[in-house]
């Protein structure tokens, strides 16, 4: 079985009620439902939540809500690993063990279905444990700056002062939308960053974090744009 578990929890505090409010005329968790039904790519998406209002928004637009998430896992404190893994072992004990488990982010409005497809395809034509998305740094890392306590410049690699920006090795960031990966790679707690993981590559206007109301407003902004 192939599942998506899409985490939404009611208790985001820099943005109140931040998986569904309204963006760009839908709940926000509805976009990401949306995206994993198109594709075509899962048996079961299930949104793992806390929360009884989210759990009736995801239910209206065609998510499964099949059991409520224990406490321990809905705090500041838990892990995407750790609500993966208990809607896997769910799944499990129901006598329907998934193979290929993807997670979903509930603010990923710009997710698309053929990027989802594109991971399916990851996993099942190479022995990578986990396919996720990413996009390019606009400035090379390498000249990173930073400000010591008296709030003077210091670089976080000096060798590279003179380096081109050309001859720099090009570097990447999680673009913060999905992750597919293998059931038992969950399970166990696999590292999402490693050797055997693989990029989803994504063009830098299609990526942005949803974390503060300066966030939303851009990714709206972004959004009308695309």
């Amino acid at each position: 079985m192939r599942l998506a578990v899409i985490p939404a929890r009611g208790g985001s505090k820099r943005i109140p009620r931040k998986n569904i409010k309204p963006f760009h005329g839908k709940p926000m968790i509805a976009w990401s439902i949306e995206a994993a039904r198109q594709s075509g790519c899962f048996d079961r998406i299930i949104v793992s939540t806390d929360d009884a209002e989210i759990a009736d928004v995801a239910r209206q637009f065609g998510a499964e809500v099949p059991f409520v998430r224990p406490p321990e896992l809905s705090d500041d404190y838990a892990t995407t690993v750790d609500v993966i893994r208990h809607a896997v072992n769910w799944c499990t004990e129901q006598g329907e063990a998934p193979t290929l488990v993807c997670c979903l982010y509930a603010t990923a409005p710009f997710v698309q279905a053929d990027d989802l497809q594109r991971g399916l395809t990851y996993m099942q034509d190479s022995d990578c444990q986990y396919a996720f998305t990413a996009t390019s740094f606009p400035f090379p890392i390498q000249r990173a700056l930073k400000l010591d306590e008296h709030g003077r410049v210091t670089m976080f690699q000096p060798e590279h002062l003179l380096t081109r920006s050309q001859d720099l090795e090009e570097a990447f960031h999680d673009a913060g939308q999905f992750y597919w990966g293998r059931a038992d790679a969950w399970q166990r707690g696999e590292p999402l960053f490693g050797p055997a993981s693989r990029l989803i590559l994504l063009e830098r206007h299609r990526v942005q974090d949803i974390d503060t109301p300066e966030d939303w407003d851009r990714a709206e902004r972004l959004f009308e744009l695309r």
